[in-house]
């Protein structure tokens, strides 16, 4: 199955939802998360998560925090409000497309 298709259509509310669940966090971080969290089923790459998380910042849904942790700069991403409210919506909506797609693969059509 190739999961990269599924991540990048929910990248957004997957991100939220890990700052939710997790408060501040930096990217590495994120990505062990989906992995660990998903039993290495899903991957994100760098390469998707930064453009989207920048994306995020610049919207105003993230906050961000730079620390050096032992001699490394590491700049952690945190929920604003505007995220909080923004990571609700956008998972009530990745809920609501799970469920019509499981509708969809459970549908059998009624024969006359």
């Amino acid at each position: 199955m190739e999961t990269g298709k599924i991540i990048k259509g929910s990248l957004s509310a997957i991100i939220l939802q890990l700052l939710e669940n997790n408060g501040a966090m930096y990217g590495y971080e994120m990505t062990k998360a989906v992995r660990q969290g998903s039993m290495e089923k899903m991957k994100v790459t760098e390469a998707a998560l930064y453009p989207a998380l920048h994306k995020l910042e610049e919207s105003g849904m993230l906050e961000t925090e730079i620390k050096f942790v032992e001699g490394r700069q590491r700049k952690y991403y945190r929920l604003s409000e505007n995220g909080k409210a923004e990571g609700r919506r956008q998972l009530e909506h990745l809920q609501e497309m799970i469920a019509s797609l499981q509708q969809v693969l459970d549908f059998r059509l009624q024969k006359s």
